[in-house]
């Protein structure tokens, strides 16, 4: 299986790949995965991150898959993979600053790269692929063409970006945002801040040549010039950790209008009722002040099809409105409330959060779902992944996967600490 376009986003082709990759994802998904063979050859990793990052297919089923194939044991290391997405999820809900943080030093960012003739050659050196370093080089081109770069890869591609050719972090994480087919706020954000040693204060990722080496299959066997004992980065000041947001209920008696976003493409398993009508949101231009991938776009646009398709058919097609379209798609619905999936940190919420004061005035409530895999796991997502990897065995139990703590003695060890 390779990851060269096009990814067909739809909840068909997730779950075929799903099934196609079940009997990798056990001992030979932990000891390959971190090996990057090329675009040509994905096969030791699962390619569902585009999937899992819409919910056209959802935690629970990818592990439920993991597990009947292999068993909790030999699956443990895929599993916790899963977890990390959810992981990064609940920790920038409990700090959404964080996020409001990056959106704002990246304006700063870009203006300063506007501002400074020696930042803006690098900077338009590193997008262009003409750093010199070749392996960075030649994963600015896979990613512009594929949409997608191996996890071990997006970390060496973040160190050297912020350390060797001492860019912005926000600038890297806003390409990666741009061009990546799984980008996602929370992920990308908080990986490139790990990276930088901003998330766990003080601890850097270090892209070394020989590590490259090793897990590029000998593809890149020297990579001269790289930083290796960098400082991290720090900040000012961390915005600080909230309650969880809870959001408005459903009204059962008020008739619906169904809002899909590319946050959550399941609407039909977690909507209430038949809706008075559905709509679907894509915010490409909310994405990032710069111009976002044409793969990406399309990828958007065929997930919130083939969601509001699986949703009866007919949807009213928002890409990048106005507030009062949205008031306009619930009014020609007959609606008088919005209800979609929970809609986590991130630009489609800074746009929902936008929209409200119109909808207010048309009297129109907005209402969300959390997923119970999210109400689970979230607030154990205070802090690092460790109180989470704890907490799995008691999240599998309560979402539906896992009954019984002795199906699942990988995390006795976890457990007892």
């Amino acid at each position: 299986m390779t990851d060269t376009p096009p990814f067909a986003l739809t909840r068909a082709d997730g779950l075929a790949r799903l099934t196609d990759f079940a009997p990798r994802a056990g001992r030979a998904y932990a000891a390959r995965r971190n090996t990057d063979f090329g675009p040509g050859d994905r096969s030791n990793v699962s390619g569902l991150s585009p999937y899992l990052r819409r919910r056209l297919i959802t935690e629970q089923e990818t592990v439920a898959a993991a597990l009947c194939a292999h068993g909790p044991r030999a699956a443990e290391k895929f599993i916790q993979e899963v977890f990390w997405r959810t992981y990064f999820k609940g920790w920038l809900e409990h700090r959404p600053g964080v996020w409001d943080a990056y959106r704002a030093g990246l304006d700063a960012d870009l203006a300063a790269a506007a501002a400074e003739p020696d930042l803006d050659r690098r900077y338009r050196q590193a997008l262009a692929g003409e750093t010199g370093i070749a392996c960075f080089d030649t994963w600015v081109g896979e990613l512009a063409a594929t949409g997608m770069l191996h996890n071990h890869t997006r970390m060496w591609f973040a160190s050297i970006w912020v350390f060797t050719l001492r860019l912005p972090w926000r600038l890297g994480a806003d390409l990666f945002l741009r061009q990546l087919l799984d980008g996602d706020p929370a992920s990308n954000t908080l990986s490139w801040r790990w990276v930088a040693g901003l998330h766990t204060k003080g601890k850097v990722y270090v892209a070394l040549s020989a590590n490259i080496a090793r897990h590029t299959d000998g593809r890149f066997a020297n990579t001269p010039g790289l930083a290796t004992a960098p400082e991290p980065l720090t900040e000012d000041h961390t915005p600080p950790r909230k309650a969880l947001r809870v959001p408005a209920a459903p009204d059962p008696d008020r008739p619906a209008l169904w809002l899909i976003t590319e946050e959550d493409c399941r609407a039909e398993d977690l909507l209430p009722g038949a809706p008075a009508g559905v709509a679907t949101l894509q915010l490409p231009v909310a994405r990032s002040p710069g111009p976002v991938a044409g793969h990406v776009v399309e990828a958007d646009a065929t997930a919130l099809a083939d969601a509001a398709e699986r949703c009866g058919g007919a949807a009213r097609v928002l890409v990048d409105p106005a507030p009062a379209d949205l008031v306009a798609a619930a009014r020609d619905a007959g609606a008088a409330q919005i209800v979609t999936s929970y809609v986590p940190a991130g630009w489609v919420r800074d746009w929902l959060d936008a929209a409200v004061p119109a909808l207010r005035d048309a009297g129109i409530g907005l209402a969300e779902i959390r997923r119970d895999w999210d109400a689970e796991t979230w607030p154990h997502a205070t802090a690092g992944f460790f109180k989470v990897k704890k907490a799995i065995p008691s999240i599998l139990r309560a979402s539906g996967v896992g009954a019984d703590p002795s199906d699942l003695p990988l995390f006795a060890a976890a457990q007892s600490v």
